[in-house]
């Protein structure tokens, strides 16, 4: 594209907790082509990237998240035994302000809006105002695993639960493209080769995840230990969340859909950051390659 006007893009971003990961890998795909993002809307994980890709510090995120391993992840997340949720996210937003600054919305250079559910009105909360930390905080907070915000009259929750790929709340201008990166769908996933050494890594963290499961979880019947008490959220949330997510593609028709399979990671496989990038970039490489051809 370079001596053309560049393509403006209006981004959208869904939630997926460490599979947004991948939005990185999209974005610097967009822009190592010339394309010229002038928006953004993301819910959960997508408003967190977008967030601080409108902010300027998403290289600083990249290379804190490639450092992450099992034992920093388990670090960072400060479990509590609250009834609003398993995780207080205290500890992790306290380390998230180094690339989430606490400034305004309104004084970020793109047009941005996070999205989050209120659930005590029964209603989507749009911000495109306001404190860029708290709209992330609201936006990222899974029902009962991040404890909700809690705002006035207001009880806030992960967006997701009502809209994980806001294309309604994406700021359109005059000839742009919308672009949507949906990192749930329901497509087969290539996993690249792994070292040996991160085959025990993984082991590893599978087993502090269970010894965590099994100290947090009382034990029942067989058939409901089988089952899984963690499993069950999380496939629940991902069933709704797809389904609603594939309803908003057909009502918008987006020019272009990026999907990323949600069999890249689960949702909580944040160490896996390195894999994630370059699963939205493969995606993002293989939908931009077909369009110009």
């Amino acid at each position: 594209m370079e001596g053309t006007v560049k393509q403006k893009v209006a981004l959208v971003l869904s939630g997926g907790a460490a599979r947004g990961i991948a939005h990185i890998g999209v974005i610097e795909e967009l822009e190592n082509r010339g394309f010229e993002i002038t928006s953004i809307a993301g819910t959960s994980m997508g408003a967190l990237i977008g967030g601080v890709y409108a902010s300027g510090k998403l290289a600083e995120l990249k290379e804190f998240m490639y450092q992450l391993d099992k034992s920093k992840v388990f670090r960072l997340v400060d479990f509590t035994l609250s009834k609003h949720g398993l995780i207080k996210g205290d500890r992790i937003l306290k380390t998230m302000k180094n690339f989430v600054p606490d400034i305004l919305i309104e004084d970020i250079a793109l047009p941005y809006a996070a999205v989050a559910v209120d659930l005590i009105n029964k209603e989507e909360v749009v911000y495109r105002s306001g404190s860029l930390y708290h709209a992330i905080r609201a936006s990222i907070a899974i029902p009962t695993i991040f404890t909700p915000v809690m705002e006035e009259n207001r009880v806030l929750v992960d967006g997701g639960l009502l809209n994980n790929l806001p294309m309604a709340h994406v700021k359109r201008t005059k000839g742009d493209m919308m672009v949507a990166v949906h990192v749930n769908a329901d497509i087969p996933y290539s996993k690249p080769k792994i070292t040996e050494d991160t085959v025990k890594k993984e082991a590893l963290y599978q087993k502090r995840v269970r010894e965590f499961h099994q100290q947090m979880i009382p034990r029942t019947s067989a058939t409901e230990e089988k089952l899984g008490y963690f499993s069950l959220i999380t496939k629940s949330i991902e069933l709704m969340t797809l389904r609603m997510a594939e309803d908003k593609i057909k009502q918008f028709s987006p020019e272009v859909l990026i999907n990323v399979s949600h069999e890249s990671c689960t949702l909580y496989d944040f160490y896996k950051a390195e894999e994630q990038v370059e699963a939205g970039r493969r995606a993002a490489i293989e939908v931009l390659d077909n369009m110009s051809r």
